[in-house]
């Protein structure tokens, strides 16, 4: 068995990209449509009702590109919407918040993990909640981190700003004796340098979307969902505000040119 068609990723912004990455690593035959909610990026300091309300309308996006499955490629909307969105559409639909957990808990050396997110992704409590469904003796350490977006989207990951508010946010982690830190936002690997400059080395950084990509090679493959055609599969990006901004960006975090972005109507 064989399907043909793409997988569908969103975000509120270029976050999810890392995620795409790592999809294209594992099934690299696989065709993937992405959508950048950057018109009402960022989600985190906005309500669960409009988050919800953004994603279903950003699923809905994806449905009509008739994908075979839903990659929330952004961690407040799945804090705050995943459950809501599998009960509305029938394609599977995966978030990134139990694979990051699962990440940390199989890294950690003493137990004591760090979670890192947008107001809403901290405020949700889902990560400790799925490290203590893992592990209840697991402590848990949390920071928001709201200007760690909007930086990011303004291409600023390395401007020496970035380094003082990364590390007006991150110190007080330190004291906690954290060996661990999950990196609550996908848009936050593209401040990897940074967050661990400010940890140090002996901390280890998890981003979930390795393990996400694990997750939809195991979906597709016992659902017979995989395109097994034998040819690269391709990427198609979709925004919801003028691409020019999303493509400086993406293409200084993918180390490549892209093409193919266009604005969602």
């Amino acid at each position: 068995m064989s399907d043909k068609r793409p997988i569908g990723v969103f975000d509120s912004g270029v976050g999810g990209l890392t995620v795409v990455e790592q999809i294209r690593k594992i099934l690299p035959g696989e065709d993937i449509i992405y959508f950048g909610d950057t018109a009402r990026v960022p989600y985190g300091t906005k309500s669960k009702e409009t988050i919800t309300k953004f994603s279903v309308e950003n699923v809905e996006f994806l449905m009509e590109k008739d994908v075979k499955l839903v990659v929330v490629a952004c961690n407040t909307a799945s804090s705050l919407g995943l459950d809501f969105l599998k009960r509305c559409f029938r394609v599977p639909i995966i978030g990134v918040i139990e694979p990051g957990a699962k990440g940390a808990v199989s890294l950690t050396r003493n137990n004591r993990i760090g979670v890192i997110g947008t107001n809403a992704t901290i405020s949700s409590g889902a990560y400790e909640k799925a490290i203590r469904k893992i592990n209840p003796g697991i402590f848990v350490s949390k920071a928001s981190c709201p200007l760690f977006v909007p930086l990011v989207e303004e291409g600023w990951a390395d401007m020496p700003v970035t380094g003082q508010i990364a590390s007006i946010y991150l110190t007080p982690l330190k004291s906690t004796k954290i060996d661990t830190l999950i990196m609550g936002c996908t848009h936050y690997p593209l401040l990897r340098e940074t967050i661990q400059r400010v940890m140090g080395r002996g901390v280890m950084l998890v981003d979930s979307a390795k393990e996400v990509a694990r997750e939809v090679k195991t979906i597709l493959d016992s659902a017979g969902g995989l395109n097994t055609g034998g040819r690269k599969g391709k990427i198609n990006f979709f925004v919801s505000d003028e691409p020019f901004r999303f493509v400086s960006v993406a293409e200084r975090f993918l180390r490549r040119k892209i093409s193919c972005v266009k604005r969602a109507v």
